[in-house]
């Protein structure tokens, strides 16, 4: 595990699944075909120690994924600039694991649920009828979190 600088800031680890839990997007980092750092945001849900997210079957972000599986998320939760100063507050949370892709339609359609539920509960009841449309052309991934930090900035 990496040491924070800034260990006042430093959260326990349940604090880092809990901005992991509310954040709006997180975004991954990856490694690219030519090595260098290749980042995106993604719309995220965990369960348990794992975090699924979704994705087209093919493009640079699979490819990227089933070269080198080993990931950094980060993901940021409350943000606040205060009146008069000069910094911007926030929450986040740092976590590294190993990509994996899901085949299984089972775990696939049960990660979609998860990610709707969290993302777009008021469309619920279309659900069935939207994974019944895409499924086939829908990639799913489990990010296997290995080690996770949080950090508040107050």
């Amino acid at each position: 595990m990496t040491e924070m600088r800034r260990k006042e800031r430093q959260m326990p680890e349940k604090f880092a699944w809990e901005v992991v839990d509310k954040c709006t997007y997180a975004v991954l980092a990856m490694t690219a075909e030519d090595g260098s750092p290749y980042c995106l945001p993604i719309t995220i849900v965990r369960e348990g120690g794992a975090v699924y997210f979704h994705s087209a079957m093919e493009g640079r972000k699979a490819e990227c994924l089933r070269r080198q599986p080993r990931v950094c998320l980060t993901c940021v939760g409350d943000t606040r600039v205060p009146e008069g100063k000069f910094t911007t507050l926030f929450e986040s949370a740092v976590a590294f694991g190993t990509a994996a892709e899901v085949t299984g339609d089972g775990e696939k359609v049960h990660a979609l649920r998860l990610l709707c539920q969290r993302h777009t509960p008021g469309n619920m009841a279309d659900f069935d009828r939207a994974v019944a449309a895409s499924l086939h052309r829908t990639a799913i991934w489990k990010i296997s979190v290995e080690e996770i930090t949080g950090k508040a900035k107050r």
